[in-house]
């Protein structure tokens, strides 16, 4: 019997062991699945800044900005319903926790009685085998004498040999079974205390992610209290737009930081003041080689590399180098010169004189209504401009740009990307001035270069329609059809006129207007003959005072005035921004 009641126990025992085996095996589960919901929930992989830049730039700054939205408003109510799942899982968790601890009690129960339960049988066994010798012995003794009754101790120390043996067993299966018992507590404290610890760190990912990400809003966004405030009211929508900012600051790190380079960043410079900068750098050059020359005949020939180009090569370089990387959203002095430095590299100025002996024929009166032509011989200087630039391919060749940087520049150089470049060339966006601004950025720009060659002439002729249309296509007006591509004034007066875009010169224009004169009979208010003769930009219209700025000005780019209705305001034309 009493052994009957120590295995029963053992059994017990074991069964309770098991349970906590399962438990522990529950916890584990639990923790693994808490994990890799954890590291799903943490992947970064989408959020790539190249897959963003190639998908968002695809479909232009604007759809981008929508898009993602849309997008991140789906993505936004998932997470929300990922986050609940994960709470109810964590609250299963803890239900479990609690459970084990539970079984650990009554584990610890069922050892107490187990032990108890061997110790009584370890008395009910002696006591049992001493009564069974006894009784043994003497009715023994009283049947078959004293040989018999040898015998019979005999037996009774052979039963009572066997009955400590089973005893001994008994406690050390008991000992075994303890010891497993406390063994898998061990384990199962362990496994909990471990699931907290993982717990513990996915709240400290969770915070650092939290810190980092408002660390990158604050350097975006000056309300970033507002968003922190609608946060913390549940407003998961918040959340959504801190995503568009952080997926933008991976962009600002990015070659197409660029894009973002036209405001001040707090060091007082910008992309367009360094621009600006190098624009006077490269026009005193062109006047110190003017100036220190004596010529009587000078022809400029070539062009410089347009700015968007010098720009992407610059980004390209400054923020893949492999040795030392920077984000190219911000100026300074140190950038500012690297821009220098590329910027000379792809272009560049060389010139010489020559004395030419020419023949020149002159007509005179001779007093009785006859012509008389004169043949002389003079001697004429000859200054030569020559400005020459690089190609963007050749510049991938000179700094030995790999394909990825070479994709970087391809997609940097679209068209699509026009309206990008002016807001960081001129600090423009789309509206009816911003061809005024574009216009403003080249005053001081002497010869007419960048503007007859980009047009297609292979020297200098009159420049002011070229510069006229070079600001409509740095503003992507002419593919848009909002201003033609034009070198005679003529021809973009009939434009104007043809599509009923025509004011008469009598009226007064606004900023962004056309504006064409007549200039035959200049300097008398005699009339005119109706053809223009020059072309310019309304810049504004101010106290009955038209501004203008206008190419081909004494050979430069300059901002004059007139007087509203000036007999030499021939009329405007009227684009449709």
């Amino acid at each position: 019997m009493a052994d009957i009641k120590t295995r029963d126990a053992v059994k017990g025992t074991i069964k309770t062991i098991d349970k906590a085996a399962v438990a522990g095996q529950r916890m584990k589960q639990a923790y693994i699945s808490t994990k890799d919901k954890a590291e799903h929930s943490t992947s970064a992989a989408e959020n790539s800044a190249d897959e963003y830049a190639a998908d968002k730039f695809e479909r232009g700054v604007d759809t981008a900005v929508h898009e993602g939205a849309h997008q991140f408003d789906k993505a936004g109510r998932k997470g929300v319903k990922t986050t609940k799942e994960n709470i109810y899982k964590t609250k299963d968790g803890i239900q479990n926790f609690k459970a084990k601890r539970a079984e650990k009690a009554l584990q610890k129960q069922s050892q107490n009685i187990g032990g108890k339960t061997v110790r009584t049988a370890e008395k009910s066994a002696e006591k049992t085998v001493k009564q069974s010798a006894r009784s043994a012995g003497k009715k023994t003794i009283k049947t078959v004498g004293k040989g018999s009754a040898k015998t019979a101790a005999k037996s009774v120390k052979t039963a009572e040999k066997t009955a400590k043996t089973a005893i001994k067993t008994s406690q050390q299966a008991a000992k075994a079974a303890q010891k497993t018992a406390k063994a898998s507590a061990k384990a199962a404290q362990k496994a909990a205390q471990a699931a907290k610890a993982t717990a513990k760190a996915i709240v400290a990912g969770v915070k650092a992610a939290v810190k980092a990400t408002i660390a990158a809003v604050k350097a975006i966004i000056a309300g970033i209290k507002a968003l922190v405030a609608a946060i913390a009211a549940g407003g998961w929508v918040a959340v959504v737009v801190i995503i568009v900012i952080c997926l933008i600051a991976a962009i600002i790190g990015s070659v197409f930081g660029i894009f973002f380079s036209g405001e001040d960043s707090g060091t007082g410079q910008s992309m367009q003041t360094a621009v600006q900068e190098i624009n006077t750098e490269y026009d005193n050059k062109l006047l110190e080689i003017r100036n220190g020359n004596t010529y009587d005949v000078l022809e400029m020939s070539g062009s410089r590399a347009v700015w968007k180009e010098v720009l992407s090569v610059y980004s390209v370089k400054v923020n893949t180098d492999p040795d030392n990387p920077q984000e190219v959203a911000t100026m300074d002095d140190s950038k500012k010169q690297l821009l220098k430095d590329i910027f000379w590299e792809m272009n560049s100025i060389s010139s010489r004189t020559e004395s030419k002996s020419e023949t020149v024929i002159t007509e005179t009166d001779d007093g009785n209504g006859n012509i008389v032509q004169t043949e002389t011989t003079v001697t004429r200087t000859y200054l030569y401009i020559t400005v020459s630039h690089k190609t963007v391919d050749e510049m991938t060749v000179q700094y030995g740009f790999n394909q990825e940087q070479k994709d970087y520049l391809t997609e940097l150089l679209q068209d699509k990307n026009n309206s990008l470049w002016s807001s960081v060339l001129y600090g423009i966006t789309a509206s009816d001035d911003q061809i005024v601004t574009v216009a403003l950025s080249q005053i001081g720009n002497v010869g007419g270069e960048p503007y007859w060659s980009w047009y297609g002439f292979g020297s200098r002729v009159e420049w002011c329609a070229c510069f006229v249309s070079w600001c409509a296509n740095e503003c992507g007006y002419i593919d848009t059809g909002v201003i033609p591509k034009f070198a005679g004034c003529v021809n973009g007066v009939q434009w104007f006129k043809d599509r009923g875009q025509w004011m008469d010169g009598s009226a007064e224009p606004v900023a962004g207007m056309i504006i064409f004169f007549d200039w035959d009979n200049k300097g008398s208010s005699g009339p005119q003959d109706g053809l223009s003769d020059h072309v310019g930009i309304v810049q504004k219209v101010e106290n009955g005072i038209v501004y203008t700025v206008e190419g081909n000005s004494g050979d430069s780019v300059r901002v004059n005035q007139y007087s509203v209705g000036h007999y030499e305001i021939l009329g405007y034309g009227i684009p449709q921004y």
